[in-house]
């Protein structure tokens, strides 16, 4: 059994939501040819894409042919709009939790869903995020590694996961055992990096080590024990910096331990704990798989592909096949760790 943790999905139509909402910035598709389509941003192509996007029958297709279980099913990030005013960014989250509620409803036994909530407004964001796990039957929801607070009011201020006002969220996802799946978006430092694709090969595991961070030094963890958590990319910088995160908080304590005295180590394997928190396996590189593996433990990397898009694994599950590994330990990255992460009786 293979289930595929990290991937996303559209509806094939959506209205005009710069139109419906009265101004600009909401993502439109444009079906220019049979099964292709334009995701754009204005008159800006903000990604191509093909029909398994949006086709499930097209996708299960490929999952077969992959071999893959299941997909857990998320919208893609740019849809998240938290810039946008907040009960805008509600109405087009339940658009889009309904959509995948309905896949799921249609093909449970290959698919699974997590909801986009609106994190701008934190309040409405946990309501939501209940809406959806009691009514939908969805697993949890996917987050953004950083929120934009009060769009709209003349000036946004971009908040990390850390942030008090985001209790509200972290609370009802502990008390409704919901799974939290954190994914990089609108990337730290783009405006400096407008060629080579680097927003994605620099900015996105940058924006995934800062959301870690915030989370393990704003004592997010402490605060919610329950709380799960999962983050994509392989935990992005995160893991190939670790020696300098802990050497910081030791040398800095002024500044580090404000608000967590818990080092960053603890929240990693040691002995036979796991990690407190899980990450995909997602790296493109066995030695970095190995490394994953050493300081999250077997029990917290999940299989994850980031399917249909190009900087995802395009054989998902190849990489942990080509380690050497018992057949328990591949089980448990295969599909055990993503059942636990999403509280799935397997």
């Amino acid at each position: 059994m293979k289930i595929d943790l990290h991937t996303h999905i559209l509806p094939r139509e959506w209205p005009d939501l710069d139109a419906k909402y009265g101004y600009a910035g909401f993502v439109r598709l444009d079906h220019y040819k049979p099964c292709c389509a334009r995701m754009m941003i204005g008159d800006r192509v903000f990604r191509e894409i093909t029909d398994n996007v949006w086709n499930p029958k097209r996708r299960i297709e490929e999952m077969d042919r992959e071999k893959i279980s299941m997909q857990v099913l998320s919208t893609v990030p740019v849809m998240f709009s938290y810039w946008a005013k907040p009960h805008d960014a509600l109405d087009l989250s339940r658009r889009l939790n309904d959509h995948i509620a309905d896949v799921v409803r249609d093909h449970p036994k290959r698919f699974a869903g997590l909801a986009t909530i609106p994190l701008q407004d934190p309040d409405l964001a946990a309501q939501e995020l209940e809406r959806c796990v009691r009514k939908l039957g969805l697993r949890g929801a996917q987050i953004g590694t950083h929120v934009d607070a009060n769009p709209h009011s003349g000036r946004i201020d971009t908040l990390n996961l850390d942030n008090a006002s985001l209790q509200p969220v972290w609370s009802a996802a502990e008390q409704l055992n919901s799974a939290i799946f954190v994914h990089p978006w609108d990337m730290l430092g783009k405006e400096r990096m407008p060629n080579y694709w680097l927003p994605w090969l620099v900015g996105m595991p940058a924006e995934t080590s800062l959301a870690i961070c915030s989370m393990i030094f704003g004592g997010v963890f402490e605060r919610f024990p329950k709380l799960r958590v999962a983050f994509a990319h392989g935990g992005g910088a995160f893991p190939f910096t670790i020696g300098r995160i802990e050497h910081a908080f030791h040398v800095r304590p002024d500044l580090y331990d404000i608000d967590n005295p818990a080092t960053p180590r603890s929240y990693l394997a040691h002995g036979r704990t796991p990690a407190r928190f899980y990450v995909d396996s997602l790296v493109h590189d066995k030695e970095a798989l190995k490394l994953l593996l050493k300081l999250f433990g077997v029990a917290r990397v999940a299989l994850g592909s980031d399917y249909p898009f190009p900087l995802g694994e395009s054989h998902p599950g190849k990489l942990i096949q080509s380690l050497k590994l018992t057949a328990k330990e591949k089980t448990q990255l295969f599909s055990g760790n993503a059942c636990d992460f999403l509280g799935i009786n397997p």
